[in-house]
């Protein structure tokens, strides 16, 4: 594939960065050309991804805040969230919804991440308090229940390295844990060594061989600071540098190069962003433009994406190289709202506010 078209400038080869087209009397930037080589297509022109507002999606089947996003094959699936709802919507490539198989029980808090060829969504808590429950869904959205967790919880938070889906820390009700459990890509449930502290309402993502387990309340309400690792063999370690800033209710989230987190809530709202490198050194980019907490984050390739919290409709958007951008803000504000990306779209669903939105944005990188 080739990565951009030439034109001779002074008989000096100069990369060419865009290509527009006429249409209608309107130039129309071109995306991605093609060129006949022995009656077969061969692509010779692909811009620049940019990442963009796209609109809205068809809205979720059911209202809801607090629910739990990730993706699997073609499919990004938000399921659960307030009003201990057990449905899950599903979005394909194309941005058709459909409704699988529901959640085995309803609940709100809990979390959701995908292994192999499976997204597995894990505890939360419902009337009946902190739950242990965990569902799989294949590829195909087929769904199945493997082992429960050994731990009830919920305000936990869930990543993958490797082969490995995991859920750590959380809270049950009485106190708050720090037990790590792990899933493999045949869903076998095993536990590993703890996070370094109980705490709640942390954040996870992964970046090359690391998952990344940072921030949070402990018991005694402090919030901290220090990040846990596990590497794709589920080594332990406490020795990665520390956010900058102790805070709970925040966002993360990984692009090609770095893992990003981003806002929060201690003794004030944060607009703090830290970026781990795939060698774990931690950089300070540009803060986000507003200070919020319950946001939602997601990435498409070079692109990261902070967006709502506080009853916010502001949205940042960071690079490769960490700049920070300012896109289109979500259709509507709100708090504790979900993010997953499928294909080329980032899409941003529900919310808390009032009976739960039904809202679904969508960004593109294209």
């Amino acid at each position: 594939m080739a990565k951009g078209a030439y034109i001779g400038v002074s008989n000096v080869a100069k990369k060419v960065k865009k290509m527009y087209i006429g249409v209608g009397g309107v130039a129309r930037k071109v995306k991605k050309a093609y060129i006949g080589v022995n009656g077969v297509a061969r692509l010779f022109w692909s811009g620049n991804a940019e990442l963009s507002y796209y609109g809205t999606a068809t809205e979720l089947s059911v209202g809801r805040g607090y629910l739990a996003s990730t993706s699997i094959g073609d499919y990004a699936l938000f399921g659960g969230g307030s009003g201990n709802t057990a449905v899950v919507d599903a979005y394909n490539t194309s941005l058709t919804r459909s409704t699988p198989s529901v959640l085995g029980s309803g609940r709100n808090n809990l979390t959701a991440t995908s292994v192999g060829s499976y997204a597995i969504f894990g505890g939360g808590n419902n009337a009946a308090g902190a739950c242990t429950d965990v569902v799989a869904y294949n590829t195909s959205l087929t769904r199945s229940f493997p082992t429960a967790l050994v731990n009830k919880r919920y305000y936990h938070a869930s990543t993958t390295v490797g082969s490995y889906a995991l859920f750590a820390g959380g809270y049950n009700g009485n106190q708050n844990i720090s037990a790590t459990e792990s899933y493999n890509t045949s869903l076998t449930r095993t536990t590993q060594t703890a996070l370094s502290y109980a705490r709640r309402y942390h954040t996870a993502t992964k970046i090359g061989n690391y998952a990344l387990f940072g921030g949070g309340i402990d018991q005694n309400s402090k919030y901290q600071t220090p990040i846990d690792t596990y590497d794709t063999s589920l080594t332990h370690s406490t020795t990665l540098a520390s956010l900058s800033v102790g805070r709970s209710m925040f966002a993360a989230t990984s692009n090609t190069t770095y893992a990003l987190f981003g806002g929060g809530v201690a003794s004030s709202y944060y607009t703090t962003v830290e970026a781990y490198n795939s060698s774990l050194t931690r950089s300070i980019p540009t803060a986000l433009s507003s200070a919020r907490a319950a946001l939602a984050a997601a990435s498409v390739g070079a692109f990261s994406l902070f967006a709502g919290g506080n009853n916010s409709k502001v949205t940042d958007a960071y690079d490769t190289s960490l700049t920070r951008s300012i896109p289109t803000g979500l259709s509507v504000a709100r708090s504790g709202l979900a993010s997953t990306n499928v294909g080329i779209y980032i899409l941003f669903a529900g919310g808390a506010e009032s009976a739960g939105s039904k809202i679904v944005d969508v960004y593109q990188v294209a």
